[in-house]
């Protein structure tokens, strides 16, 4: 079995050519290889490979600078799956796409489930959206997966945001309001090779488990890391940015257990792994 993957340089890209590599082939296909916007080198490159399962990790993630160009947002997040799933029902080659919490609008108390009605509020959210909605319309075998608050290695993320300012500042000023479940890459790299296995086509939400806020999150950051700074709960009224959160975009993980019969391991004991230089990174069983 060959497995291709788009975005093999990104922060989940890395991960998952890692852990795919132990039991399958697997070809990367960068930007400079696959440019994922146009169609006929995705209909070229994908023809040539024939790969069994393609992974897209390709994604545009700048969330407020989204805001300032969406067309290029839609163009990667959007039209580049398009792109993808007309490749893969072509060829026949099973789909798995990485999407995100940024569909859902955050108007509610309880985590969002897989089949809620979704209503993104910003640019980026959108784009995914567009993306989603290309997916399941076009591609007859594919696992839309959806995650949140995406930290590892490799990538712009929150943990090494955190890390980075507590040794610069002597306070830091996090948002207490918004709600979500924070996700290791390395955790979701291994459920998605859980569910690849399966077969069980469809849609599923994969986070590690746990629901908390940017703030709680930050002061486990720094407590784990050693790190002696004040934290400081503030609104997101006192901290605007260009692009609206969602104040609630925690995911419901079911049916993700009833299919790869777990679930992933806590935020807390995957932040843990995350900082912990001698933890070996394989996946957990």
């Amino acid at each position: 079995m060959l497995i291709a993957i788009t975005g093999p340089n990104g922060l989940l890209g890395r991960e998952v050519a890692k852990v795919f590599k132990k039991e399958y082939d697997v070809i990367e296909l960068p930007h400079n290889i696959l440019d994922i916007t146009d169609i006929n080198q995705v209909r070229d490159v994908l023809s040539s490979h024939t790969p069994t399962i393609l992974i897209n990790c390709a994604a545009y993630t700048a969330v407020d600078k989204a805001e300032e160009e969406p067309e290029k947002a839609n163009l990667v997040n959007g039209l580049g799956v398009r792109n993808l799933a007309l490749a893969c029902r072509k060829l026949d080659i099973s789909f798995v796409h990485i999407s995100t919490d940024y569909v859902f609008n955050g108007n509610t108390d309880t985590p969002w489930r897989i089949f809620d009605a979704r209503d993104p509020i910003n640019a980026y959210g959108y784009s995914k959206y567009l993306g989603e909605r290309y997916l399941e319309t076009i591609s007859p075998k594919y696992f839309l997966v959806r995650t949140s608050w995406l930290f590892g290695s490799g990538g712009p993320n929150f943990v090494s945001t955190i890390l980075r300012a507590a040794l610069k500042q002597t306070e830091l000023r996090v948002v207490n309001d918004q709600f979500g479940c924070p996700t290791y890459a390395l955790d979701l790299a291994c459920f998605l090779l859980k569910l690849v296995k399966t077969g069980a086509y469809g849609v599923y939400h994969v986070t590690n488990q746990g629901i908390t806020n940017w703030y709680d999150f930050a002061k486990e950051i720094v407590k784990q890391a050693g790190i002696n700074i004040p934290v400081v709960a503030v609104s997101s009224s006192e901290y605007v940015r260009p692009a609206k959160r969602p104040k609630n975009s925690a995911l419901d993980p079911f049916p993700l257990k009833e299919t790869v019969g777990s679930l992933p391991p806590f935020w807390q004991d995957a932040l843990s792994r995350f900082l912990s230089e001698t933890q070996t990174k394989e996946c957990l069983d």
